[in-house]
């Protein structure tokens, strides 16, 4: 393992990702039962990212550049829309009890695709490890 992939995973595992935050925010506004709901939804939002690691995702994009620099110019637009969103967003982050509570469907999806969506974990499996193609097929193509 390289001192780069060491430093990379040492920053990812100590920063709270947005299933924390979800976790975090939905127990403050909802109360502890909605929390421990919120956890299960950003647990079950990781299991397609499971999924596709162990049917061979690493192995297509190791063995296809094209799939690989596809993936991650999608993620790069990925990317790009949510800087976008940010920059137009011109409303204060403000934190408060809602009027109605959440159904647990409704906190279970918005955990699913909290996840499911997430940057941070989407890349995690597939484009560091050994899913990254061999610098001299780049260079060739």
């Amino acid at each position: 393992m390289s001192l780069t992939f060491l430093l990379t995973a040492l920053i990812v595992v100590i920063t709270p990702g947005t299933g924390v935050v979800y976790t975090l925010a939905t127990g403050l506004s909802h109360g502890r039962r909605a929390s421990m709901v919120a956890a299960l939804g950003c647990t079950l939002g990781i299991v397609p990212h499971l999924v596709a690691t162990m049917t061979g995702l690493a192995a297509l994009l190791h063995a296809s550049v094209v799939a690989y620099e596809a993936l991650k110019y999608l993620g790069v637009g990925y990317l790009l829309f949510m800087a976008g969103a940010t920059l137009r967003d011109e409303g204060a982050l403000t934190v408060g009890a809602e009027d109605e509570p959440r159904s647990a469907v409704r906190v279970i999806t918005t955990g699913v695709l909290t996840n499911l969506l997430n940057p941070k974990l989407t890349p995690a499996g597939p484009t560091r490890s050994s899913a990254a193609p061999p610098q001299d097929r780049l260079d060739s193509s």
